[in-house]
C-alpha cells in the first residue's frame, strides 16, 4: 500500500511539471519492458523549443530527461529515467595527439619542400633511415604546408566545437590523428559529441558550421597555393615514370585552377569527346589519362588547400554520422534512411577505381547506420536552418571528388 501511495504522489508530481508546457489528453505508466518511465500525450501550450527547455529543467532535478516525438496531430511527451552528465575529458590527451600529428605533417611538408641532394649511401645505396633523418633536418621547410593544412581541420572541428558550446551542447576538443609517412600527414580530425542534441536546428548548427568554416580558409589557401605552382607537361606515356600521382578533381577544385591559369587542368593532349563528356567523364572516374598533356604541379601550400576540399567533402557524404548525413536527417527525418543504401553502393562502385573509398565504406557501416536523433524532434527546422542544410548538401556536390588520387608507376 505504502508503495503504491508513493507512485501515484510521484505521478501526480511529474504529471503537474509536464502539464505546465502540455495540455495532457492521456497518460501511460512505462513497463519494465519500455525504455520510458512516463508517456504524456497531448498538445504543447508554448512553442516547442521553449517548452523543451523548460520542462528539462523542470525534471532534471528528480532524474528524469525528457524526450519530445510527434505522433500524428498529437505531441507526446517521454520521460525516461536518468539525466546526460557528460564525462570530462582529458585535454592532455588532445594536445598529445595534436603535436604528434604537426610533426608527422610537418615531415610530409618537409618532404615534399625538399630539394637538396640525397645522402650518400654506402655499399647498400641510400638507407631508409638515411632518407628519414636528411627530411627530419629540413622540417622548418615543412611549416607553409603543415600550418595550411592543420588550420583548415582545425577551424573546421572548431567550427563545430563554438557551434556546439554555443547551443549549449557538451563535445569534445578536437582530437587530431596522426599518419606518419602518409601522403597528408593525418587522417584528419574530429570532436566527440557527449550527449544528443536538443532539436534539429542544434544539429544543422553543429554539423553545417565546421564545413563551412573550414571551407572558408580552404579556399583562399588553395588559391594561394595554386598561384605558387607551375604548369609542366605530362609524360607521353607510362613507361618509366618512377612515380606520379595526381589529384582528383571536385567540380571546385576544376574551377580555382580555372580561375587561376585561365585553362580547364589536367588539360588533355587532345579531345576524344566533346569538352563537356571529357570532363564529366574525368571528373566521375579519373578516365582518360591525360598522358602528353598539360598539368599544375602543385606547390605544398597548394596541396594543402586540395586536400582541405578533399576533407569537406568525404565529411559532407550524406550518411549516417557524417556531417552530411546529419544534414540529411535534419531535412527529411528518418525517409533518410532511405538513402544509405543508395550511397553504400555508390560508394562501392567508386572503390572499383580507388580503393581508398573501401575505408570510409566500412566506417559507415559499423559506425554511421544510425543517425545522432535529437531530444526534442517536435522542433522543425525554421527557415535559415533549413537554408543551411540545404548549403551544405550543395557544397558537397561542389567538392566531392570521387577519384581522389591516381599514382603511376613505382
Amino acid at each position: 500500500m505504502p508503495s503504491e501511495v508513493s507512485q501515484d504522489l510521484d505521478h501526480s508530481r511529474i504529471a503537474s511539471l509536464v502539464a505546465r508546457v502540455l495540455a495532457i489528453h492521456d497518460t501511460t505508466l512505462g513497463s519494465p519492458n519500455q525504455n520510458f518511465r512516463f508517456r504524456f500525450r497531448g498538445r504543447l501550450l508554448k512553442d516547442s523549443v521553449e517548452a523543451y527547455d523548460e520542462l528539462a529543467a523542470a525534471v532534471r532535478p528528480v532524474g528524469f530527461t525528457p524526450l519530445f516525438r510527434q505522433e500524428g496531430e498529437d505531441h507526446v511527451v517521454f520521460l525516461v529515467q536518468g539525466v546526460h552528465e557528460p564525462r570530462a575529458s582529458d585535454a592532455r590527451v588532445n594536445l598529445v595527439l595534436f603535436v604528434l600529428t604537426l610533426l608527422s605533417v610537418l615531415f610530409v611538408g618537409a618532404s615534399m619542400s625538399y630539394t637538396g641532394p640525397a645522402p650518400l649511401g654506402g655499399a647498400g645505396g641510400v638507407s631508409f633511415l638515411d632518407n628519414l633523418l636528411l627530411i627530419g633536418r629540413n622540417l622548418p621547410a615543412g611549416l607553409p604546408f603543415a600550418a595550411s593544412l592543420l588550420g583548415i581541420l582545425g577551424v573546421h572541428e572548431f567550427g563545430h566545437y563554438l557551434a556546439a558550446r554555443r547551443n549549449r551542447t557538451a563535445v569534445s576538443l578536437p582530437y587530431f590523428i596522426p599518419l606518419p609517412l602518409s601522403v597528408f600527414g593525418t587522417m584528419g580530425a574530429f570532436i566527440s559529441m557527449k550527449e544528443p542534441p536538443r532539436n534539429r536546428r542544434v544539429l544543422v548548427d553543429i554539423a553545417v558550421t565546421g564545413p563551412l568554416a573550414g571551407l572558408v580558409v580552404a579556399i583562399p589557401v588553395l588559391l594561394y597555393g595554386l598561384s605558387l605552382s607551375r604548369i609542366e607537361p605530362l609524360p607521353s606515356s607510362v613507361a618509366g615514370i618512377q612515380q606520379l600521382m595526381l589529384e582528383g578533381n571536385s567540380l571546385l577544385y576544376l574551377l580555382a585552377k580555372f580561375l587561376v591559369f585561365g585553362r580547364m587542368l589536367p588539360e588533355p593532349a587532345h579531345y576524344a569527346l566533346p569538352p563537356l563528356l571529357h570532363w564529366a567523364r574525368y571528373w566521375l572516374l579519373g578516365t582518360p589519362l591525360p598522358l602528353g598533356g598539360m598539368d599544375v604541379m602543385l606547390h605544398p601550400v597548394a596541396w594543402a588547400g586540395w586536400a582541405g576540399l578533399l576533407v569537406t567533402g568525404m565529411n559532407l557524404i550524406p550518411a549516417g554520422q557524417l556531417d552530411g548525413g546529419h544534414l540529411l536527417y535534419t531535412l527529411f527525418g528518418s525517409k533518410a534512411n532511405r538513402a544509405l543504401p543508395v550511397i553504400l553502393i555508390l560508394l562501392g562502385l567508386l572503390a572499383i577505381v580507388w580503393q581508398g573509398w573501401l575505408l570510409l565504406l566500412f566506417l559507415i557501416l559499423v559506425f554511421g547506420r544510425v543517425h545522432a536523433e535529437p531530444l526534442d524532434q517536435i522542433t522543425q527546422l525554421d527557415g535559415r536552418r533549413k537554408a543551411l542544410a540545404l548549403l551544405g548538401l550543395i557544397v558537397f556536390v561542389l567538392v566531392f571528388t570521387p577519384i581522389p588520387l591516381k599514382v603511376l608507376g613505382g
